[in-house]
């Protein structure tokens, strides 16, 4: 069974609880951590150990919480040195990352699935109008009550700014992804949707310019991509985009999932690739 999960925030205890619920169908389940599971390093650790004891495989990407580094936090590590380190606590526990080899995943009929997780951030071209600057962009957001925490703790050293490291992923990412053969079906793991149409889903569509880049729509509807998922909105959804299953697998905080009131947090994907492979 191959599953998938965003947004653990495992700093909230009831998040925590849910977290030591997860187990596996099947020997062989694969588990998809597509980002935010803890701000500090021990949280962080103790999600990797735990599930990678649990899953035959799970696969992380990062969230902007992983990244942030406050005033508090005793892991002193700005932009690429944390996300680095972050990268080589996950190998300990042979988790894979975006900066390893993509895994196959065979479902039960045989079929087999490359797993791409996707590391790109996000440069603020996903505003609602193209005639504002980024500062701009982030201007009105704050007169209309919205303003990302990433403004103060995502810190983006080496880089001059979150728009270069995001362009310098992005162009990591697509030579990667060019790597993949011909005929092979790929889903693609975010922790930003890499298409606009989801943020239409936000109370406040302001917020949109933190939430990944223009410059990945065209994934979406590469050769072979069957499926996209995704967290960062805390809006849990299905959505079936020219026949690509577009699909948030947020948790999100204590007062959004109880709201929700869903009974099953991993979202279970074998079924959905089935139809979309059928789709295609």
């Amino acid at each position: 069974m191959l599953l998938a999960v965003s947004d653990l925030h495992v700093s909230h205890a009831a998040n925590r609880e849910i977290v030591e619920s997860f187990w596996p169908l099947t020997p062989d389940d694969c588990l998809l951590l597509a980002g935010d599971i803890a701000e500090q390093e021990a949280d962080f650790t103790w999600v990797i150990s735990t599930l990678s004891q649990r899953f035959a495989q799970v696969v992380w990407t990062p969230g902007n919480h992983e990244l942030w580094c406050t005033p508090k936090d005793p892991l002193k590590l700005p932009g690429v040195l944390r996300y680095e380190h972050l990268v080589n606590i996950c190998r300990q526990h042979k988790v894979l990352t975006p900066e390893d080899e993509f895994y196959r995943y065979r479902m039960g009929d045989g079929t087999a699935i490359t797993i791409a997780p996707i590391f790109t951030l996000y440069d603020y071209s996903f505003r609602n109008s193209g005639d504002y600057t980024e500062d701009q962009a982030i201007e009105r957001a704050r007169r209309c009550g919205v303003m990302s925490s990433d403004e103060f703790f995502l810190k983006t050293y080496p880089h001059k700014n979150i728009i270069d490291w995001c362009r310098e992923r992005i162009r990591y990412t697509e030579k990667r992804l060019n790597t993949i053969p011909d005929g092979e079906n790929i889903v693609l793991m975010s922790h930003f949707p890499i298409i606009r149409k989801p943020l239409e889903s936000l109370r406040n569509t302001e917020f949109s310019i933190w939430c990944g880049s223009e410059k990945t729509h065209k994934w979406a509807s590469r050769k072979g991509v069957r499926m996209v998922v995704y967290g960062h909105l805390h809006i849990p959804n299905i959505e079936y985009i020219q026949g690509i299953a577009h699909i948030e697998a947020s948790l999100g905080y204590p007062r959004e999932w109880r709201e929700h009131n869903r009974h099953s947090y991993l979202v279970k994907l074998d079924e959905l690739l089935e139809y979309t492979t059928e789709y295609q």
